[in-house]
């Protein structure tokens, strides 16, 4: 059975919020592989409305140099499953599918077929709805070691409590943590 893996970068105050204006510092070799890594090990995408919407405006257009057109090749042909009440069909971007209702039951559909991993970037409200599900099987965690401030966040207040269990750590040269977590067995 695939799995459905989350990938968030975070802030140590839990934004999850516009990290392309305190990401990019922190960025370097060891993360990119990461990064890399978990793309290799997936072969579609799970986007919630605000994320889809901001990657199809700006990834279709995207071609850059060697390191840039690996990611953007991955972002427009890989197979994009959207999570969404109000956006309509036909999506532009290219290999996406709308998944309007029955959003728990269509992906664990999804996580029934043949494949690779299935992963989220961005989206934290559908991470936090799969997570309640029982649908999330790991939440990757690059905490960086700045306090935002303000954004939103990953786990917002009045979250259900939900038990997780650190799998894995690595600490990269820049201070970034990269924490896997997998659901607490009860």
């Amino acid at each position: 059975m695939r799995k459905v893996v989350a990938s968030e970068i975070v802030s140590l105050d839990g934004v999850v919020e516009s990290p392309e204006e305190w990401h990019f510092p922190y960025f370097n070799d060891e993360m990119g592989e990461a990064i890399g890594e978990a793309m290799a090990a997936s072969d579609a995408m799970l986007l919630g409305r605000v994320t889809y919407k901001e990657f199809a405006a700006f990834w279709p257009a995207q071609e850059g140099g060697e390191d840039d057109q690996e990611i953007a090749e991955y972002m427009n042909n890989t197979p994009k499953f959207v999570v969404s009440k109000t956006l309509e069909e036909p999506l532009e971007w290219n290999n996406s599918t709308l998944i309007k209702d029955n959003v728990a039951e269509e992906i664990a559909k999804l996580k029934q077929q043949p494949g690779k991993d299935i992963s989220i970037t961005g989206s934290p409200t559908l991470v936090r709805s799969l997570l309640q599900d029982g649908l999330l099987d790991e939440l990757r965690l690059m905490v960086h070691p700045i306090v935002v401030g303000t954004g939103k966040r990953l786990f917002e207040e009045g979250s259900d409590q939900k038990a997780l269990e650190l799998v894995d750590s690595k600490r990269f040269s820049t201070g970034v943590l990269y924490l896997t977590y997998q659901p607490a067995q009860s």
